[in-house]
């Protein structure tokens, strides 16, 4: 048993030194490794000869070559032992190393091409935004400037969010607060829309960033709506799902569409939590449900 804890510390001790001048996982290193460590772990055997013939009572002699070749090969064979475990615990940790690699490219990867979706949502709005205030400003003046401090408050909720990947539901409400007093402005009693989300909810889950305003904004381009015949838009929780739905009352013209909306919503909901985003278009109704994330999924 000594000889073996000898060998073994004396193994580490000189994978320690080699690891200092060559990287672990090159062949220089194993090279060396195995060099050095069995003419060391056959070195010990054959001093520790002495003590195992005192202490088991037996004579022994150097020139005894039986027990010479006898106290060699156990030194061969326990290095090889441990050389061999030592072997499968670097795998290991190169194995984990590895994977912890790719989960962090993988990571950087989904958000480098979560900013890149989120950065294709900007341009749209703002183009429909700065239109329909020149349009304003030919009629209105006043309604036009609260036009701008809702535009003013939305564009400050976006950069401040702009590089998270997730927010809090009750921020993503917040959000959409002033970019549905922008449409009301625009269409007053047109549209009608309800947020029934208990406070419990908008504190405890998140929604991946501008999830909510491109739903709205999809039902206000694919929709026709009047005084008479509001549009009628819900924001409530199904489960642990968040529903947005809105009456249908479709456009007689075809809208020209990039389909940017919900496909670039359902890659980015897909690339953060893994889940679908469900698509329910029926004949008086269309509804997007997705997934609430709750605080482990926010740290993914």
């Amino acid at each position: 048993m000594s000889g073996i804890l000898l060998v073994g510390y004396s193994d580490i001790v000189l994978m320690i030194f080699l690891a200092k001048k060559n990287p672990i996982s090159s062949k220089k290193f194993s090279f060396l490794r195995r060099l050095s460590t069995y003419p060391i772990s056959v070195l010990i055997y054959l001093l520790l000869r002495p003590a195992f013939g005192y202490f088991g009572d037996i004579q022994w002699s150097f020139l005894e070559i039986g027990s010479f070749f006898a106290f060699v090969g156990s030194g061969l064979v326990v290095n090889t032992l441990i050389t061999l475990l030592h072997d499968s615990v670097l795998l290991y940790e190169h194995k984990m190393y590895s994977e912890l690699e790719l989960a962090r490219l993988h990571t950087a990867n989904a958000e480098a091409m979560n900013l890149a979706l989120k950065q294709q949502i900007h341009p749209h709005f703002l183009f429909n935004a700065l239109n329909t205030l020149k349009a304003l400003y030919h009629k209105d003046t006043q309604v036009a400037d609260d036009y701008i401090v809702h535009m003013a408050n939305f564009l400050r909720a976006s950069i401040y969010h702009h590089s998270a990947n997730v927010s809090k539901l009750k921020d993503e409400v917040n959000l959409c607060y002033d970019y549905l007093a922008m449409q009301r402005i625009r269409f007053g009693s047109a549209v009608d829309c309800r947020i029934t989300l208990a406070d419990e909810t908008l504190d405890n889950y998140y929604l991946p960033s501008f999830s909510l305003q491109p739903l709205l904004e999809n039902a206000f381009k694919h929709n026709n709506f009047t005084l008479e015949d509001p549009l009628q838009v819900m924001i409530s929780q199904d489960g642990d799902r968040l529903v947005v739905s809105n009456n249908i009352q479709k456009k007689k013209i075809k809208v020209m569409s990039t389909n940017y909306g919900l496909a670039n919503l359902a890659e980015r909901y897909r690339l953060w939590s893994g889940d679908e985003i469900i698509i329910k278009d029926g004949q008086d109704k269309f509804s997007v449900s997705i997934k609430l994330l709750d605080n482990e999924h926010s740290n993914h």
